[in-house]
């Protein structure tokens, strides 16, 4: 084990956080894992064995330094998903930049950073089903979605020259037990006045009692924790070919499927009807982040993950019923629905 691997990870509690270390935890070859959050934990409180903690905040160059410092693999998950224009691109895009900066300074072999499927950009006219070699060009006004698009010109950018290989990794909607992110954002925009209210105003005529979500028909993807923490651990390793890889399950759903594991109620909608509402939303003032990812139930983005599969033998061993169940029994568990 003297000549393990040093991995330092940024974000290590989030929702695929604990899945990454578990999961690199598992690989022999790794000897020493670091990880780096704003708030404190107990990394034996989560079962992990070779894992450290350090405070530290990815905006505070000298934390990113000392975090980075022995690092044979840097594994960037730090992101905020919702919060303001200023505080999303102050943190994500600054503080990404200070992973990558101290990264290439560090001369770590590899950097293994978790984009998103929400890069390439939520456009009628991508090709289906997306692959690798579609330029990522995200969309204008989900700010989410435009800041990995480019952030991952800035990896290029920051990596250009230097000895430091970049796995870049693409997951669809990622869900499970510990990341119920989506399925929490459904239950609270369709609340009493919120943000799908626009929707709901359309349905309101219909005799039902339980919650009715509109459903387009579009195909969706959702790829578990786990399968994204296989991944990250292959591109630790340097399996295959640096460069990027899309992940998702094999199967898809629409949302009706998960109308259907809520125990809701789905009417399908016309898609010029979705577009108006989405559109609507989309100019109104003050609306919150999660708004943006309207988008990705009202514009297919199904991708193709053959490289994955072939390239860094990743299999994923959940599908997307499955997934979407879990992630439903978790929230329900938690009293949100």
């Amino acid at each position: 084990m003297n000549d393990g691997l040093t991995v330092a990870v940024t974000g290590p509690t989030g929702d695929i956080g604990k899945a990454v270390v578990r999961a690199v935890e598992a690989a022999p070859e790794i000897e020493r894992i670091v990880g780096m959050a704003r708030r404190p934990f107990d990394p034996a409180e989560l079962g992990w064995e070779r894992a450290e903690y350090r405070q530290g905040d990815v905006l505070d160059r000298d934390s990113v330094d000392a975090l980075v410092e022995d690092a044979d693999v840097v594994v960037h998950l730090a992101f905020i998903i919702f919060g303001s224009y200023e505080e999303t691109r102050r943190n994500n895009l600054q503080g990404t930049r200070n992973v990558f900066e101290a990264t290439v300074a560090a001369g770590a072999k590899r950097l293994v950073y978790t984009s998103s499927v929400a890069a390439y950009g939520f456009h009628r006219d991508n090709p289906q089903p997306l692959t690798e070699d579609v330029e990522p060009r995200g969309t204008e006004g989900f700010y989410y979605s435009a800041q990995k698009a480019e952030l991952e010109a800035l990896l290029r950018e920051v990596l250009s020259g230097s000895g430091t290989e970049a796995y870049v990794l693409r997951p669809c909607i990622v869900a499970g037990a510990e990341a119920t992110t989506v399925i929490d954002e459904i239950v609270d925009m369709m609340s009493l006045g919120g943000t799908l209210a626009p929707f709901q105003r359309l349905l309101e005529s219909l005799p039902v009692v339980a919650p009715v979500l509109p459903d387009p028909g579009v195909p969706m993807q959702l790829v578990h924790h786990d399968d994204v923490a296989t991944a990250v651990r292959c591109a630790v390793l340097g399996r295959g070919t640096p460069g990027v890889y899309n992940l998702a399950s094999a199967d898809e759903l629409t949302t009706a499927d998960i109308a259907d594991a809520l125990g809701w109620r789905s009417v399908p909608v016309p898609s010029l009807a979705v577009d108006a509402a989405t559109r609507f939303i989309g100019s109104a003032p003050l609306v919150p982040a999660r708004a943006g990812w309207i988008n990705a139930f009202t514009v297919p983005v199904v991708m193709d993950t053959s490289r994955a599969r072939d390239e860094l033998g990743w299999k994923p061993e959940h599908g997307a019923r499955e997934t979407l169940d879990e992630t439903v029994d978790a929230v329900r568990a938690a009293g949100v629905v």
